[in-house]
Formats: C-alpha cells, structure tokens, sequence
C-alpha cells in the first residue's frame, strides 16, 4: 500500500513543516499564558487597591484623600492613619516586587503606570510623605529607593523627613 519512498517523503515534510510548526505554536501558547498570568495579577492587585480603598472611606473623618495634613487628631486617630498607612506602603510594595521590572513591554509598563501614578498621589499627601521615612523601614530596599525617587521628583528638592 504505502511503500518506503511515501513513508521517507512523509517524515521530511513532518521535519520540514509540522515539528517547526509545533514550535512555534508552542511558544504562541507559553506567551499567552504568561500574559493571562500577567493579566491576573493586575486584577488581584487592582483588587487588593479596591478594597484599601474602602479602608479609606470607612476612616473618612482621617481626610486620607486630602492632601493637606489632617488637623488635631486624637491619639486614636493617629494611630489607625498610621495603621492604613501600613496596609499602603505593603500593597505598594507587592505591586512593586509583582508588577515592576526594568525591561518591561509596552504592557507592562502601561500597567505599571497606574501603580507609580497611586505611589505619586500618595506621596503628594503630607501626612504620607512625613511617614515615609518610618513606613520605609524594614521594607524591601529596591521598593524603598523607588519609592524615595519618585518623593524626590515629586517634591522637587524637598529632601525626605528623617
């Protein structure tokens, strides 16, 4: 039925077409798992801010989206900003060490934006930018240094409160 030469011209056109072809859609298939990997953990991030956000509004007599400092608060007060704070600066830090990367794509970094322009607008806070310093520590160095930049481009030369 099939003789030796269909059989040799079958494995060539295999070689030559199918196992390139099985190549290439494996890596099409790995780039797009990576991307819906990517894709889910923006959402959980996304997610994570969501939900610190309601944080805030449950604590609106702080004025957390003000950015002027709050006035004469009670000690109480004081201490849930600086616990709200906390929850910031770690969320901020895991989109940090999950998002951030010196060579990202144009993806990449289009999310990336969002994430600076929330570290931006809570830098501009000065109740936030004058714990900066203390909400630093500890924190991973990378994710502290970026953070100290984007305060020294945002507050011009204003150096950082010790």
């Amino acid at each position: 039925m099939f003789d030796l030469q269909l059989w040799e011209l079958a494995s060539y056109m295999v070689t030559v077409i199918g196992l390139p072809l099985a190549i290439v859609l494996f890596l099409f298939e790995q780039r797009k798992g990576r991307a819906n990997e990517e894709d889910e953990v923006y959402q959980l991030l996304s997610n994570a801010y969501n939900d610190f956000m309601k944080v805030v509004i449950d604590n609106a007599d702080l004025r957390l989206r003000s950015n002027a400092p709050t006035p004469d608060l009670t000690p109480e007060q004081r201490e849930r900003m600086l616990a709200i704070f906390d929850l910031l600066i770690s969320l901020l830090e895991r989109a940090y060490l999950t998002a951030w990367s010196p060579d990202m794509t144009p993806e990449q970094a289009r999310r990336w934006n969002s994430w600076e322009d929330f570290m931006r607008e809570w830098i501009r806070r000065d109740d936030f930018y004058q714990r900066l310093p203390e909400l630093l520590r500890g924190e991973d160095p990378e994710f502290a240094a970026y953070m100290r930049a984007l305060a020294q481009d945002e507050r011009g030369k204003e150096p950082l409160p010790r």
